[in-house]
């Protein structure tokens, strides 16, 4: 293929191979070496170098070539180690045991660094298995001088896969960063689809159920937006980029603002469905806002084509008609409460036009952001920066209220329990119960539930599927072929269809089993050490310092406030400065939406545990819906940041700020301790008091809705509803913390709407 046939197949086919280009790498790797076996009839060596491609390929984190350099380097040193120890333990089995228990507690441990570690010393968790797995098979059939031989090829596979992994990441570097920003707009025009399904002027609608669906959207858009940063990050580092990454960077920050715009609140719904209730005003808003959603989507597709977007006139025609409809219903001489509504109806068209212009900024430039006047770009590095950094992260965890303390504990403890039950009842290839534990234990019950069911269904399936497949095709040649299909599978399945990915890897193992020895052996024992592994992982997840969500969420909820406080402090000072996308206000804005979303993510898990370990879900549900509609109007407030003057209204709407992210403060810090919400101070009453005096004066002016007064009513009604969230913040923490009222809170109608 010629250079401009490549760029061609590249720019059709690039989304792709983003996608599924660590399948791709695996069939590369996994496809040479079990040819180089056939080639040199090495029979014996293609099940251990497909297993170590397996376990590199589970350490792979998206990475610049230079930090997937250095990762490989450390992946293959703890291999290596973990390898070794094996060999050197195997033959002492309780030795051998303590040792594996303790290496997955401190291993585990050692992913409180960052996710490039978690996934490494995981990884390496599974080598050790495989290695396992190896030794008792070379002692089983008497292979005294193969044992080290086995380490030697699991290295050398792992070593096979991160080689072409570095060479991808060099030769590929932009393909996974165009695939997150892909994802990235088209979660972010879901998200923004969705929030226009709240401007229907419908009687008996059910807003909060759809603002927790809304909360639980919002968390999939901040996990994007934090991939697509780290993915940036990762290549761009702090040195000045030109080129194809530096317009990935101002798209992603083009997408900040249009987040922090989508997700803003400028008024209670209920109260605008019941105002507009006999006009089309918010239908109009709807279809705004919906025709936006598109161009998310749209500009998701022209990244994937890498072809220059183009914005289309249906947004512009749209926002002219709702500006003609907000005249309109000014011209009707409307009610003094219609007049402070439609105040927030034109906040509301203005936030629009500047999301709509954010959209237009997203041309085919080399920087798109600097378009809308931007002058800090820079991004903020989240790993650890030394030695020390790293020891302090792990430090932190090193307590039995740290979740994955717990689960390193739980993990040690669950493969110990499945090497008991192994030597007590002397099963045939009892170590595939270490395995099926070390897979199915995760660090939340839903999940750990979830994958007991998934993997013995998958193992089940992939017995059947390799025992006919066997069958019909007695072929080494066509075997060797539907093992390294099973292994490709695997990895584009793991992360989206776990059972299916589970009967893929039974089936390589079976199919490379096969190869030297009968495989039929291991069907049965294979069925029964999965279904006791996992059963081992359920129990160990119930009963060995068990990590209830509702035990915990409180803390999670107060740090969620004491973000919304910082980032109110962040909007507020820019009130008296003026506007500037900094870097500081960038980060508080980011750390609140992450504490958001780690929040809708803790009361989801928690839905998901059992009935008599979350008697309080309901009071939960509700909490976090009023903190999402909190982080609504802060976000509000954020889009329409100006510098409000030195007139007599400023003072009064900076104290009534400043007080209402120091009640914040107080309520998260209280909410952490499980300690009853504390009252408003002298303070924070008298800013109140002098935010509702304002109110009172500017009450049903129509003047209020042009220039400088619109700012000024806009921060005062935000404010107001800001402080309406933290009283209702407060009274939901008093029905959290107070004693739990039986099942009946169970039976919310909130949490009948989970999505």
């Amino acid at each position: 293929m010629t250079i401009p046939g490549l760029r061609v197949f590249l720019k059709k086919h690039g989304l792709a191979l983003g996608a599924q280009a660590q399948a791709l790498r695996v069939l590369l790797v996994l496809g040479g070496l079990t040819a180089v076996c056939r080639w040199y009839g090495w029979s014996g060596a293609a099940l251990p170098l497909a297993l170590g491609v397996i376990a590199s390929a589970l350490a792979e984190t998206d990475d610049s070539w230079r930090g997937r350099l250095r990762a490989q380097l450390a992946t293959l040193a703890c291999f290596a180690l973990m390898a070794c120890g094996v060999e050197w333990l195997f033959p002492h089995p309780w030795a051998y045991v303590c040792g594996f228990a303790l290496a997955a507690f401190g291993l585990t441990m050692l992913g409180a660094v960052g996710a490039r570690y978690k996934a490494i010393v995981y990884a390496t968790l599974i080598l050790g298995m495989y290695a396992t797995l190896g030794a008792e098979h070379a002692q089983a059939v008497g292979l005294a001088g193969w044992r080290w031989q086995e380490p030697a090829l699991l290295l050398a596979g792992a070593a096979a896969f991160g080689l072409v992994s570095v060479l991808w990441c060099a030769l590929f570097p932009a393909l996974p960063v165009q695939a997150r920003l892909v994802r990235l707009f088209q979660v972010l025009g879901a998200y923004v689809q969705y929030k226009a399904s709240l401007f229907e002027p419908l009687r008996d609608v059910a807003v909060q159920g759809r603002r927790l669906v809304l909360a639980q959207r919002n968390a999939a858009v901040v996990d994007a937006l934090n991939a697509t940063k780290e993915a940036l990050f990762s290549r761009l580092g702090r040195r000045p980029h030109s080129g194809r990454l530096a317009r990935y960077r101002g798209l992603y920050l083009i997408a900040q603002d249009v987040h922090e715009r989508a997700s803003s609140s400028h008024e209670q719904y209920e109260a605008l469905a019941h105002v507009f209730f006999h006009s089309d005003l918010l239908y109009r808003c709807q279809r705004v806002l919906h025709l936006q959603g598109i161009a998310c989507q749209r500009l998701a597709d022209s990244i994937a084509r890498r072809e220059p977007f183009v914005m289309g006139d249906d947004g512009v025609q749209a926002l002219a008609e709702l500006r003609s409809a907000i005249a309109h219903a000014r011209a009707q001489q409307p009610t003094p409460e219609a007049v402070a509504l439609l105040a927030s109806v034109q906040a509301l068209a203005r936030n629009l036009a500047q999301l709509q212009a954010q959209l237009a900024g997203a041309s085919h430039t080399a920087h798109p952001a600097a378009r809308l006047g931007r002058a800090d770009m820079s991004l903020f590095d989240r790993s650890p920066r030394t030695w020390h950094d790293a020891w302090a992260r792990v430090r932190s965890q090193c307590n039995t209220r740290s979740p994955l303390f717990r689960h390193g504990v739980r993990l040690g403890v669950a493969l110990a329990a499945g090497f008991g039950v192994m030597t007590l009842f002397h099963l045939p290839q009892g170590y595939w119960i270490m395995l099926t534990t070390l897979f199915v234990c995760q660090p939340s019950y839903g999940d750990t539930i979830a994958r007991m069911g998934q993997r013995i269904a998958g193992t089940a399936l992939g017995v059947v599927l390799g025992w006919a497949l066997i069958e019909l095709f007695p072929q080494p040649l066509l075997q060797t072929l539907f093992a390294v299909l099973a292994g490709v599978l695997f990895f584009a399945m793991r992360s989206t269809r776990y059972l299916l990915a589970t009967a893929c890897m039974t089936l390589l193992v079976l199919m490379s089993f096969h190869q030297v020895m009968d495989s039929a052996a291991l069907i049965v024992p294979r069925l029964i050490d999965t279904a006791i592994g996992s059963v081992i992982a359920g129990l160990a997840v119930l009963l060995v310092l068990p990590h209830w969500q509702a035990r915990r969420i409180h803390e999670v909820a107060g740090r969620a406030l004491r973000e919304h406080a910082a980032y109110l402090q962040q909007i507020a000072a820019q009130y008296r400065s003026g506007a500037s996308d900094t870097l500081a206000y960038r980060l508080a804005r980011r750390n609140a939406h992450n504490a958001d979303a780690a929040l809708a993510t803790a009361v989801n898990e928690m839905l998901r545990e059992p009935g008599f370990a979350r008697p309080q879900a309901g009071a939960a549900l509700r909490f976090l819906i009023q903190a999402h509609t909190l982080l609504n109007y802060l976000s509000a407030l954020g889009s329409h940041r100006t510098a409000l003057g030195d007139a007599a209204r400023g003072p009064l709407l900076q104290q009534a700020a400043d007080e209402a992210g120091a009640a914040l403060l107080a309520l998260g810090e209280a909410l952490a301790r499980g300690q009853p919400p504390p009252a408003d101070t002298a303070a924070a009453r008298a800013a109140r008091a002098a935010l509702s005096a304002l109110s009172a004066t500017g009450a049903g002016d129509d003047a209020w809705l042009e220039g400088e007064a619109a700012v000024w009513r806009l921060v005062r009604t935000q404010l107001e509803l800001v402080w309406l969230q933290v009283d209702a913040l407060r009274q939901h923490a008093r029905e959290w913390l107070g004693p739990a009222k039986g099942p009946s809170a169970q039976t919310e109608p909130e949490a009948q709407t989970q999505p």
